[in-house]
């Protein structure tokens, strides 16, 4: 089932994971995106003020992003984005966190310009497996509503 604009009441929509995140994965990364010491190099990572081996805040919005698309997005009539409104790094991603994304619909409305679709602003909360917040998200996305999705 194609979940639409009226699929997505204001309140929380649900949990989704958890991810893996490996020590490979997370140098693998920032090799190519986000060379930054702490995030390549162990010991450097160690001397940082993080004082250990941590990924990209970059790379940790990458796998939010994956999270959200197999959670609900992949199954959502969405037309897109017009962008991200917040991006809040609140603790490092470590190596062999397992990541739990929590999504709550902070407002959903009508389009005022094209009333077949509506506007969902979602905040997408990640953490670890300690229950210990690493990322927020606040970002709108665009969706077709019921009977305008094909």
């Amino acid at each position: 089932m194609t979940l639409t604009f009226e699929d997505f009441p204001p309140g929380p929509f649900g949990s989704f994971g958890p991810r893996h995140v490996s020590r490979d994965e997370i140098i693998a990364f920032a090799s190519e995106f986000d060379p930054q010491p702490m995030h390549v190099d162990e010991d450097a990572a160690k001397q940082s003020m993080l004082k250990g081996l941590s990924g990209s805040g970059w790379h940790l919005c990458s796998v939010m992003m994956r999270m959200m698309f197999d959670g609900f997005i992949g199954r959502t009539a969405s037309l897109g984005s017009p962008g991200v409104n917040e991006v809040r790094w609140l603790s490092p991603l470590r190596p062999d966190d397992a990541l739990t994304l929590d999504v709550e619909v902070l407002e959903a409305r009508v389009s005022r310009s094209r009333p077949s679709t509506g506007i969902v602003t979602f905040k997408c909360s990640v953490r670890n497996a300690a229950g210990e917040r690493l990322c927020e998200m606040v970002s709108p996305i665009i969706v077709e509503r019921r009977g305008e999705a094909g």
